[in-house]
Protein backbone atom coordinates (compact mmCIF):
# COMPACT_ATOMS: atom_id res chain seq x y z
CA UNK A 1 0.00 0.00 0.00
CA UNK A 2 1.07 3.51 -1.07
CA UNK A 3 2.52 5.99 1.89
CA UNK A 4 -0.36 8.18 0.05
CA UNK A 5 -3.43 5.47 0.51
CA UNK A 6 -2.07 4.56 4.33
CA UNK A 7 -2.29 8.18 5.12
CA UNK A 8 -5.72 8.61 3.57
CA UNK A 9 -6.63 5.46 6.19
CA UNK A 10 -5.60 7.11 9.00
CA UNK A 11 -6.69 10.58 8.50
CA UNK A 12 -10.19 9.11 8.11
CA UNK A 13 -9.83 6.96 11.46
CA UNK A 14 -8.68 10.04 13.19
CA UNK A 15 -11.03 12.23 11.49
CA UNK A 16 -13.60 12.67 14.27
CA UNK A 17 -11.61 11.85 17.13
CA UNK A 18 -8.56 10.42 18.57
CA UNK A 19 -10.03 7.75 20.51
CA UNK A 20 -10.41 5.22 17.86
CA UNK A 21 -8.40 2.18 17.02
CA UNK A 22 -7.09 1.59 13.40
CA UNK A 23 -9.78 -1.13 12.45
CA UNK A 24 -10.85 -0.54 9.00
CA UNK A 25 -11.32 -3.36 7.04
CA UNK A 26 -12.48 -1.89 3.81
CA UNK A 27 -12.18 -4.51 0.99
CA UNK A 28 -12.11 -7.69 3.12
CA UNK A 29 -14.64 -9.66 5.09
CA UNK A 30 -15.93 -8.57 8.49
CA UNK A 31 -15.56 -12.33 9.40
CA UNK A 32 -11.60 -12.46 8.67
CA UNK A 33 -10.96 -9.42 10.77
CA UNK A 34 -13.24 -9.66 13.38
CA UNK A 35 -14.63 -13.26 14.22
CA UNK A 36 -15.18 -12.83 17.84
CA UNK A 37 -17.77 -10.36 16.90
CA UNK A 38 -19.52 -12.16 14.82
CA UNK A 39 -19.27 -15.17 17.09
CA UNK A 40 -20.76 -13.47 20.36
CA UNK A 41 -21.69 -9.90 19.58
CA UNK A 42 -19.56 -8.89 21.72
CA UNK A 43 -17.98 -5.39 22.46
CA UNK A 44 -16.88 -6.09 25.93
CA UNK A 45 -13.84 -7.42 27.25
CA UNK A 46 -15.58 -8.38 30.60
CA UNK A 47 -18.80 -9.90 29.27
CA UNK A 48 -19.85 -10.50 32.70
CA UNK A 49 -19.64 -7.13 34.27
CA UNK A 50 -22.75 -5.25 33.00
CA UNK A 51 -26.15 -6.23 30.97
CA UNK A 52 -25.19 -5.71 27.39
CA UNK A 53 -27.59 -4.66 24.32
CA UNK A 54 -26.35 -6.71 21.53
CA UNK A 55 -27.22 -6.58 17.62
CA UNK A 56 -25.65 -6.61 14.00
CA UNK A 57 -26.74 -4.65 11.79
CA UNK A 58 -25.50 -4.66 8.25
CA UNK A 59 -27.06 -1.72 5.58
CA UNK A 60 -25.73 -0.70 2.18
CA UNK A 61 -25.94 2.68 1.75
CA UNK A 62 -26.03 4.90 -1.63
CA UNK A 63 -25.11 8.38 -2.05
CA UNK A 64 -24.00 10.48 -5.43
CA UNK A 65 -21.93 13.29 -5.92
CA UNK A 66 -24.14 16.79 -5.81
CA UNK A 67 -26.03 16.85 -9.65
CA UNK A 68 -24.22 13.34 -10.34
CA UNK A 69 -20.72 15.60 -11.21
CA UNK A 70 -18.01 13.47 -12.19
CA UNK A 71 -15.51 14.53 -9.21
CA UNK A 72 -14.43 11.30 -8.62
CA UNK A 73 -13.20 10.21 -12.23
CA UNK A 74 -9.57 10.07 -11.62
CA UNK A 75 -9.17 5.88 -10.25
CA UNK A 76 -6.22 7.06 -7.59
CA UNK A 77 -8.20 9.80 -6.02
CA UNK A 78 -11.63 7.47 -6.23
CA UNK A 79 -9.86 4.73 -4.07
CA UNK A 80 -8.62 7.56 -1.70
CA UNK A 81 -11.80 8.40 -0.98
CA UNK A 82 -13.22 5.08 -0.83
CA UNK A 83 -10.72 3.97 1.73
CA UNK A 84 -11.14 7.53 3.59
CA UNK A 85 -14.84 6.96 4.14
CA UNK A 86 -14.11 3.53 5.19
CA UNK A 87 -11.87 5.62 7.86
CA UNK A 88 -14.47 7.72 9.28
CA UNK A 89 -17.12 5.13 9.56
CA UNK A 90 -14.64 2.60 11.70
CA UNK A 91 -14.44 6.30 13.92
CA UNK A 92 -18.06 6.19 13.93
CA UNK A 93 -18.70 2.27 15.12
CA UNK A 94 -19.58 1.22 11.82
CA UNK A 95 -17.23 -1.69 10.93
CA UNK A 96 -16.54 -0.73 7.24
CA UNK A 97 -16.93 -4.24 5.07
CA UNK A 98 -15.98 -2.33 1.29
CA UNK A 99 -16.48 1.17 -0.22
CA UNK A 100 -16.81 1.14 -3.83
CA UNK A 101 -18.54 3.34 -6.76
CA UNK A 102 -17.92 5.35 -9.85
CA UNK A 103 -17.18 9.41 -10.57
CA UNK A 104 -20.60 10.23 -9.45
CA UNK A 105 -21.47 7.99 -6.54
CA UNK A 106 -20.59 5.81 -4.01
CA UNK A 107 -21.85 2.64 -2.20
CA UNK A 108 -20.96 1.49 1.25
CA UNK A 109 -21.26 -1.51 3.20
CA UNK A 110 -20.99 -1.70 6.82
CA UNK A 111 -22.04 -2.48 10.12
CA UNK A 112 -24.67 -0.17 11.35
CA UNK A 113 -23.57 1.87 14.80
CA UNK A 114 -25.45 0.93 18.19
CA UNK A 115 -24.85 4.26 19.27
CA UNK A 116 -25.29 6.46 16.54
CA UNK A 117 -28.34 7.32 14.77
CA UNK A 118 -28.66 6.85 10.45
CA UNK A 119 -28.92 10.30 10.08
CA UNK A 120 -25.35 11.48 11.53
CA UNK A 121 -23.62 8.44 10.60
CA UNK A 122 -24.33 9.94 6.86
CA UNK A 123 -24.05 13.45 7.46
CA UNK A 124 -20.59 13.17 8.93
CA UNK A 125 -19.11 10.96 6.78
CA UNK A 126 -20.58 13.31 4.31
CA UNK A 127 -19.20 16.18 6.10
CA UNK A 128 -15.67 14.71 6.48
CA UNK A 129 -14.99 13.61 3.16
CA UNK A 130 -16.11 16.54 1.57
CA UNK A 131 -13.57 18.62 4.03
CA UNK A 132 -10.60 16.10 3.02
CA UNK A 133 -11.22 15.86 -0.99
CA UNK A 134 -10.95 19.73 -1.36
CA UNK A 135 -7.61 19.44 0.00
CA UNK A 136 -6.54 17.31 -2.58
CA UNK A 137 -6.67 19.76 -5.02
CA UNK A 138 -7.87 23.06 -6.32
CA UNK A 139 -10.08 21.71 -8.85
CA UNK A 140 -11.87 20.20 -6.12
CA UNK A 141 -13.05 23.39 -4.42
CA UNK A 142 -16.62 22.94 -5.34
CA UNK A 143 -17.17 19.55 -4.24
CA UNK A 144 -20.27 18.09 -2.01
CA UNK A 145 -22.23 15.72 -2.03
CA UNK A 146 -25.76 15.17 -2.90
CA UNK A 147 -28.03 16.47 -0.03
CA UNK A 148 -30.36 12.59 0.07
CA UNK A 149 -29.24 9.61 0.62
CA UNK A 150 -30.30 5.68 0.37
CA UNK A 151 -29.78 3.47 2.66
CA UNK A 152 -30.98 -0.60 2.46
CA UNK A 153 -30.66 -3.45 4.90
CA UNK A 154 -28.75 -6.41 4.25
CA UNK A 155 -29.00 -9.77 5.56
CA UNK A 156 -26.34 -12.21 6.42
CA UNK A 157 -26.56 -14.19 3.61
CA UNK A 158 -26.22 -11.10 1.10
CA UNK A 159 -23.05 -10.12 1.95
CA UNK A 160 -20.99 -11.66 -0.33
CA UNK A 161 -23.17 -11.01 -3.45
CA UNK A 162 -23.31 -7.23 -2.05
CA UNK A 163 -19.77 -7.14 -1.43
CA UNK A 164 -19.33 -8.49 -4.88
CA UNK A 165 -21.62 -6.15 -6.55
CA UNK A 166 -19.75 -2.64 -5.29
CA UNK A 167 -16.31 -4.70 -6.00
CA UNK A 168 -17.43 -4.57 -9.71
CA UNK A 169 -19.07 -0.87 -9.77
CA UNK A 170 -17.06 -0.28 -13.08
CA UNK A 171 -17.67 -2.89 -15.00
CA UNK A 172 -21.49 -2.50 -13.87
CA UNK A 173 -21.93 1.38 -14.86
CA UNK A 174 -20.74 0.39 -18.70
CA UNK A 175 -24.48 -0.55 -18.91
CA UNK A 176 -26.37 1.21 -16.64
CA UNK A 177 -26.54 5.05 -15.14
CA UNK A 178 -26.42 5.97 -11.63
CA UNK A 179 -30.10 7.17 -12.08
CA UNK A 180 -30.97 3.79 -13.41
CA UNK A 181 -29.13 1.87 -10.86
CA UNK A 182 -30.92 3.65 -7.78
CA UNK A 183 -34.04 3.57 -8.98
CA UNK A 184 -34.19 -0.59 -9.14
CA UNK A 185 -32.49 -0.44 -5.64
CA UNK A 186 -35.30 1.91 -4.25
CA UNK A 187 -37.97 -0.50 -6.04
CA UNK A 188 -36.59 -4.13 -5.16
CA UNK A 189 -37.06 -2.68 -1.94
CA UNK A 190 -40.03 -1.40 -2.02
CA UNK A 191 -39.69 2.03 -0.96
CA UNK A 192 -42.06 4.88 -2.50
CA UNK A 193 -40.10 7.71 -3.80
CA UNK A 194 -40.96 10.74 -5.75
CA UNK A 195 -38.70 11.75 -9.07
CA UNK A 196 -38.95 15.33 -7.93
CA UNK A 197 -37.53 15.04 -4.88
CA UNK A 198 -34.70 12.00 -5.36
CA UNK A 199 -31.97 13.57 -7.62
CA UNK A 200 -30.16 16.90 -6.46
Amino acid sequence: MSATRALAILKGLYHSAQRCEERATLGYRIFDHYPERVESGCHSSHPHSMAQSLGKILVHIVFSTKERRPFLRDKTLREEMHLYLGGILANLDCQPIIAGGVEDHVHLLCVLSRTNSVADIIKEVKRGSSLWIKTRSTDLHDFAWQSGYGIFSVGFSQIDPVRDYIARQEEHHRKISFQDEFRTLLKRYEVQFDERYVWD
